[in-house]
């Protein structure tokens, strides 16, 4: 009877769980009794705590203790994994997400080690994960790790370097591209005194004389880099792409010297600069070739042009005025020298831009006088000499703007200055045309005017001349119009001025 009242209590204290907890809860809780004790073990563990329900511990208290056990059991069972996918495909199921990171590390480094020359992108931006909690959800590292291996692909990619729309190479990275163009670069920049290279700086300082300053450096063509996916055997070593783009892959060029030929004629032969033959055969002195010499006329074609703008100063004298005082007594033309005077000096500031090297343009933007001249006072006849110069000297272009000067040119003397402006050529003074024509020199068609007085000035590449050998010109009268016969790089008069038959600086005689 007894044991029938206490299986009824048994039944009525369990009923009255099943109503305290969720479905989830009480099957949870009865799983757990099940597992651990048989059923009479229940009745006894219920029995046992009968005193207590008589004793005014109410069944509620009993039912709490068994819940809070219940759930202590699960949480201790129930933990958090991390679905592991590659795209749509899953690859497994980790413990933690640090392990896939860690692994992933671990193949990027080995990839690295095994192509050093080349950069190996692994698709581990593909990986992504899902987090799960449940109870007794179970994970495999080691699995997800060997299922992730055959998912994860790797590619090689580099940069593309881009000249003009045509890709010329194939780097490793876009440091190894920048390497290649700022060695490029650098090679073009001015050198210094002490036979460093000139630095390109944000705020270029003011140069002092002989010592170029650069304003800016850049490439003529348009410089694209692109990154690609590429086969590894498409990488090229920087080295190589440095030659390639200096040289367009040109091979070398000879030219055997024949009857008749001159260094200005091979020139124009080959349709080349002469300055290239004078560059690539610095044994040549004065024009001296023989026949049968042979010239290196390698023309390289660089698919990179650098084009760099450089601030330079110069010092140059500006030549003494003569103060001549009247002598009937003497011829005109003849001068004699009371007191001497002294040339003055100027810095002069130009702004050079250059190809490559090669001078691409010249504006004088400044002058400065450090030092006036001082005059010379002399005796001058006034003896009738037609002809005769005034000894200063006018610009022989209205609008004079210079394109090159005067002084030492990759290895050879310029011996005057080029200018660009009005077309038309003037006499820079009062005197006799002693030349008119081409002498076949390099000048063009050029006209030389003697001033009586220990100076002559040069024209040349002239277009059409328009005076004639003999002819007296006054200071200022129009002797030709400007082109580019002979050798010439452009439309322009290269204007020379002579004393005494040494050229001179003429920018010495002229002023803005």
């Amino acid at each position: 009877m007894n044991s029938f009242k206490e299986k009824g209590w048994a039944k009525n204290a369990l009923d009255k769980v099943k109503r305290l907890f969720s479905k989830a809860q009480y099957n949870s809780l009865t799983e757990q009794l099940r597992e651990q004790r048989p059923l009479h073990r229940t009745e006894s563990l219920l029995r046992t705590y009968k005193l207590r329900l008589l004793q005014g511990v109410g069944a509620l208290g009993i039912l709490a203790s068994i819940s809070v056990g219940g759930n202590e059991y699960v949480k201790l069972h129930t933990y958090e994994v991390y679905h592991v996918y590659v795209g749509d495909q899953m690859a497994g199921t980790v413990s933690d997400p640090k392990i896939v990171e860690e692994y992933i590390i671990g193949k990027v480094k080995k990839l690295e080690e095994d192509n050093p020359n080349v950069h190996m992108v692994l698709n581990s931006d593909e990986v992504a994960y899902k987090a799960e909690k449940a109870y007794k959800i179970e994970s495999d590292d080691q699995a997800a790790l060997t299922s992730l291996d055959g998912l994860l692909k790797a590619h090689a990619v580099g940069v593309e370097l881009v000249v003009n729309e045509q890709t010329v190479g194939i780097v490793k990275d876009k440091e190894t591209a920048e390497e290649i163009l700022d060695r490029i670069k650098n090679k073009y920049l001015p050198q210094k005194k002490d036979g460093s290279r000139v630095s390109v700086l944000s705020v270029a300082p003011e140069p002092t004389v002989g010592e170029p300053v650069v304003q800016s450096v850049d490439f003529l063509e348009k410089v694209d880099m692109k990154i690609t996916e590429i086969k590894p055997d498409q990488v090229m070593k920087p080295d190589d792409l440095v030659t390639k783009l200096e040289t367009g892959n040109v091979g070398p060029s000879k030219y055997t010297v024949e009857k008749g030929d001159c260094v200005g004629c091979i020139a124009k032969k080959l349709g080349i600069s002469k300055q290239v033959i004078y560059e690539k055969n610095p044994w040549i002195q004065d024009d001296k070739i023989r026949i049968g010499d042979v010239l290196d006329v390698t023309v390289l074609k660089p698919a990179l042009t650098v084009r760099t703008v450089e601030k330079v100063v110069e010092n140059q004298e500006i030549q003494h005025e003569i103060i001549y005082e009247k002598d009937d007594t003497m011829r005109a033309g003849e001068t004699k020298t009371i007191k001497p005077g002294k040339n003055g000096m100027k810095k002069v500031t130009f702004l050079v831009t250059k190809g490559n090297g090669y001078m691409l343009d010249q504006e004088m933007v400044g002058e400065e006088v450090v030092e006036q001249p001082v005059p010379e006072y002399a005796k001058k006849g006034t003896k009738v000499i037609l002809g005769e110069g005034t000894g200063k000297f006018v610009w022989p272009v209205v609008g004079a703007k210079l394109s090159d000067y005067f002084g030492m040119r990759w290895g050879k003397m310029h011996k005057g200055i080029d200018i660009t402006g009005n077309k038309n050529i003037l006499a820079s003074d009062n005197g006799v045309v002693t030349y008119t024509g081409d002498k076949g020199d390099g000048y063009g068609n050029k006209v030389v005017i003697d001033h009586k007085n220990g100076y002559v000035t040069v024209y040349g590449h002239m277009s059409k001349i328009e005076t004639s050998k003999g002819k007296i010109v006054e200071k200022g009268e129009k002797i030709g119009i400007m082109g580019d016969t002979g050798f010439s790089t452009g439309v322009h008069l290269h204007f020379e001025i002579q004393r005494n038959g040494t050229a001179e600086n003429p920018l010495k005689f002229l002023s803005r």
